[in-house]
């Protein structure tokens, strides 16, 4: 019956009778975990924006680590929904409580608005950590794909607060980090990828931005920004500083023409430091908390994830790395899914747990 219906829908959004991101919605949200009565899970609102809160029902003699997780989907889909069992998982496990961000999508509420909540609901849990049980001196801020680049966007922007809390650590998986190349190994090596292809992702990304589907193709040639812009990153985001091992399988390092200036303002805001945090300043770099990042082998933003990696350390930040040799794009978000789940999606969830649990 399950497979029916799934069928039903991927034949409906082949057909072109209904949107690919409302087939997505269906299948991660159309049936939502059983009660977990181990987890005291309730919605409420952080300074306006819907925050979804789990919590270890069994009483801690001190208080717990926080964790604030943002979750992805290109700021233009999916939901706390979404991310239900992925969160409890997390929550449970690791003996934390865990704030999931519903912070409101593009293009009803444009960028950066998602920034902007998720920085306010942040900063309102940080400073009301205790009463949930907090250590305000623990508290992690957690995000996959997009919402690893709103983490790595906010422990940027919060670092030097004095306000606040230190933030203890930083957990990225397989995040977004930079818009100036789609041409490195990983974005060719697994640009047909299906569950998030190269044009995939640029199409998600123009669609966030409120950009023409016209850049994608130029983007995909690496003609999109211009010489002097490349130069000026080229010490931080380029196929030479990716791991050899990542480089050897299909992937062509040949220099691209240059792109016409017209075309790179229709992009300029994409390398701001909100969407691009791999392309921050070393200032913005030096100081952030202990990081853990996840990747995975099959992902077309697998080398963001290795390319920050490389930035992190080489401006003292620790970093600690699992990789998915197995893994693609969101898997562990297909944790005991109803529809499949994957061997290597509970390797990834445990891994996110254990570094949690380490804290």
């Amino acid at each position: 019956m399950l497979l029916m219906l799934f069928g039903m829908d991927y034949i409906l959004w082949k057909l072109g009778l209904i949107e690919w991101l409302t087939f997505m919605n269906w299948a991660y949200d159309i049936f939502p975990p059983a009660d977990d009565p181990d987890l005291s899970i309730q919605n409420k609102f952080f300074e306006g924006v819907q925050v979804r809160i789990y919590q270890p029902k069994r009483q801690s003699e001190v208080q717990r680590r926080g964790i604030v997780f943002f979750h992805g989907g290109c700021g233009i889909f999916t939901s706390v929904d979404t991310y239900e069992r992925l969160c409890r998982y997390i929550a449970k496990e690791s003996d934390s409580v865990l704030v999931s961000v519903g912070y409101h999508l593009a293009p009803k509420s444009p960028y950066p608005t998602q920034f902007n909540e998720c920085h306010d609901a942040t900063v309102h849990f940080m400073k009301n950590a205790e009463n949930y049980g907090v250590d305000p001196a623990r508290i992690i801020l957690c995000g996959d794909s997009f919402g690893g680049t709103v983490t790595a966007y906010l422990c940027q922007e919060l670092k030097n607060r004095t306000d606040l809390p230190k933030v203890r650590a930083q957990v990225l998986l397989y995040p977004f980090l930079q818009a100036l190349d789609c041409t490195l190994p990983s974005y060719q090596q697994n640009a047909l990828f299906p569950l998030l292809g190269r044009k995939d992702l640029l199409k998600f990304a123009a669609q966030y931005l409120d950009r023409s589907a016209s850049i994608i193709d130029m983007a995909i040639g690496g003609n999109l920004v211009p010489e002097n812009i490349q130069m000026k990153h080229r010490g931080w985001v380029h196929s030479e500083n990716v791991p050899y091992e990542f480089r050897i399988r299909n992937h062509n390092p040949a220099k691209p023409p240059s792109p016409k200036n017209n075309l790179f303002n229709l992009i300029n805001e994409a390398l701001d430091r909100k969407i691009s945090p791999l392309l921050a300043d070393d200032s913005f770099l030096q100081g952030l908390p202990k990081t853990f990042i996840l990747t995975c082998e099959y992902d077309v933003l697998r080398d963001d994830g290795l390319l920050y990696k490389k930035r992190l350390e080489d401006n003292g930040v620790p970093v600690s790395w699992y990789h998915l040799e197995d893994g693609f794009h969101a898997a562990p978000l297909m944790l005991d899914h109803w529809l499949v789940t994957f061997t290597c999606a509970k390797t990834g969830a445990d891994s996110v747990v254990a570094y949690i649990r380490g804290l």
